[in-house]
């Protein structure tokens, strides 16, 4: 890792809010990339790395202060399945990494930025299970599998990015506890890896597997690695109460990254409903309001809705 815990909490400990960045496979869609396949957004590091570079940019100069890496569907198995050898598929891990890591090193000389200014952090994509299987699972957590068979599959993605240039992993959208038991027994491997753990959630109170998100909140506030847990990938309206049944259960800080406010409609394969940039703002100054200290976007949000969050946040 290129940050020490320590690092990163500090990097927390301010009175305004990280501005993550937001969706990464819906916003290459809408430029006209194919994502379609099991891969995903990760098809997307052989075909268009440079098209990612360009995005993770877009996202900086729109207001981020994190990049999240292509890899969230990017695991050992289903790059080995796409007809990768082992070897090349590590390297399209790093090469995800590399991606942000040049579009970081590209926004901190353009413009040129005073030393006051920190520099934008990079957080390591840890997808769930569910992602791998590429049929939805990943909100319902329905996988048949144990404790040790979800740590096994963890194992080797995690350890390649805690040995990487990111500065933190994120373990996003984990649909029930026991992935994430599975994913805080993998992280004590590498313990001086920071990570922040968020959940899909199917309402108020729950994760989408059916558990209480504060028996998330309470299992996780006792790992010294976690910097940051939360939600994302989960509709904007069951943001607000989710942070309050966080907050009974943990001081740690507080992430939310939440879809626009439409809805993915799995039978057709499309996404319905409308959503305002406005509106999305609006609620995130809300989610700043009960807690929330890193705000950003997921599915079918873009440079604009970060650009809207760091006007809103006078950044």
């Amino acid at each position: 890792m290129h940050r020490t815990i320590p690092e990163i909490i500090d990097r927390l400990d301010i009175d305004d809010p990280l501005l993550l960045d937001g969706a990464l496979a819906t916003e290459m869609q809408q430029r006209g990339y194919d994502i379609s396949g099991p891969l995903w957004s990760a098809r997307l590091l052989s075909d268009a790395p440079q098209a990612i570079r360009q995005l993770h940019l877009d996202y900086l100069r729109a207001g981020a202060d994190c990049l999240i890496t292509a890899t969230y569907q990017a695991t050992i198995p289903g790059l080995l399945e796409a007809g990768l050898n082992s070897q090349q598929a590590a390297e399209r891990l790093d090469l995800a990494v590399r991606m942000a890591v040049e579009a970081r090193q590209f926004f901190v000389g353009d413009p040129p930025r005073s030393s006051a200014q920190p520099v934008p952090l990079i957080a390591a994509s840890i997808g769930p299970y569910g992602a791998y299987r590429h049929d939805g699972s990943e909100y319902t957590g329905d996988y048949g599998l144990s404790q040790t068979q979800l740590a096994d599959f963890h194992r080797q993605r995690i350890h390649q990015f805690a040995a990487s240039n990111a500065d933190l992993l994120a373990c996003e959208t984990i649909p029930s506890l026991l992935e994430a038991q599975a994913l805080v027994q993998v992280l004590a491997e590498v313990p001086g890896t920071p990570v922040w753990l968020s959940f899909s959630c199917r309402d108020e109170q729950h994760i989408c597997h059916g558990e209480r998100i504060a028996d998330c909140g309470q299992l996780l506030d006792e790992v010294p690695q976690v910097v940051g847990i939360g939600v994302n990938c989960t509709a904007p309206q069951f943001v607000e109460p989710l942070i309050e049944n966080l907050r009974t259960q943990t001081d740690k800080p507080i992430v939310v990254y939440p879809n626009s406010g439409e809805t993915w409609d799995a039978g057709r394969r499309c996404w319905t409903g409308t959503a305002s940039c406005d509106d999305f703002v609006r609620a995130a100054q809300r989610w700043r309001a009960a807690g929330a200290r890193l705000i950003g976007g997921c599915c079918r949000t873009g440079p604009e809705h970060i650009r809207a969050l760091a006007t809103a946040f006078s950044r």
